[in-house]
Order: C-alpha cells, then sequence, then structure tokens
C-alpha cells in the first residue's frame, strides 16, 4: 500500500460512467417500471453506494476513505436501447476516490443486469471509465473522447 501519509488533505471528487446495452424490450419494461423484481433504479442507486463504501473490502490495497457525497445518474439513451450510469463521490482526504467512483458505477450496472435478467440475459455492460476527477497533485482531469459519455 502507498504511503500517502505526507500528503495534504483535499477536497477531491471524481465521476465514473458505466454503459448497459439492454436490448428494445429490457428498456421500455425498466423505463417503465414494468420489472418483476422492483425497483431496479432504487437497487442500483443503493448498490452503487455500498460499492463506493466497500470499495477497500473489494480492491487490493485501496485506502479506506471518508466518503462524503456519493450521486448517482441514470441517463437512457432511447437510440441504443441503453443506459449510462455516472457516478460522482466526494471526499476531503489524502489519496482520491476514482477507484470508489469505478467501482460504484460498474455495481450499479451489474445491479440493472440482476434486475432485468429475466427479461433478457443479452443485456451487454462495458465502457466503465473515469470521466473526470479533481483535487491532489495531479490536479484535474477530464476525458474528452468521443462517444463515451
Amino acid at each position: 500500500m502507498v504511503d500517502v501519509g505526507d500528503k495534504p488533505v483535499t477536497d477531491r471528487q471524481a465521476v465514473a460512467v458505466s454503459r448497459i446495452y439492454l436490448g428494445a424490450k429490457v428498456y421500455d419494461r425498466l423505463l417503465g417500471g414494468q420489472l418483476e423484481k422492483g425497483d431496479a433504479w432504487a437497487a442500483a442507486r443503493l448498490a452503487a453506494i455500498m460499492a463506493v463504501k466497500n470499495t477497500p473490502q473489494l480492491i487490493p490495497l485501496c485506502h479506506p476513505l471518508p466518503v462524503t457525497q456519493v450521486a448517482v445518474n441514470f441517463i437512457p439513451d432511447p437510440k441504443e436501447f441503453s443506459l449510462n450510469i455516472e457516478v460522482l463521490v466526494k471526499t476531503r482526504a489524502q489519496t482520491g476516490v476514482e477507484m470508489e467512483a469505478l467501482t460504484g458505477a460498474a455495481v450499479a450496472a451489474l445491479t440493472i443486469y440482476d434486475m432485468c435478467k429475466a427479461l433478457d440475459r443479452g443485456m451487454v455492460i462495458r465502457d466503465i471509465f473515469l470521466k473526470q476527477k479533481s483535487g491532489g497533485k495531479s490536479g484535474d482531469y477530464h476525458l474528452e473522447a468521443p462517444g463515451l459519455g
């Protein structure tokens, strides 16, 4: 584990994105709130928050951090019958929250898959990436890639 003890405590935040391709049938049922398993939005939001808070137990050598905020945003894409999931994580600490945001975005997509798999197991999760981060020695970062959120 990297020693961050001498690093200054600063405000830090990260936004990560994941995308799940649902297909027309699943997309319509999900957006219409017509899933047998229940409220996929609430389940995925809670799963993302839990994943963020438990990242050090999932990713080896990841520092436990005092997370001050987690926000989960679902952005439907009707052209591709897909769902973008954005997870914002904030902290005031000696190291950043990129891994927490990435873990939250991935687990939210996995939860959507789980909630919808009775309709179609052909859903595809991909495009998990760090969209933005700020704070710390390395400064700000923003992904400017076309087609990636």
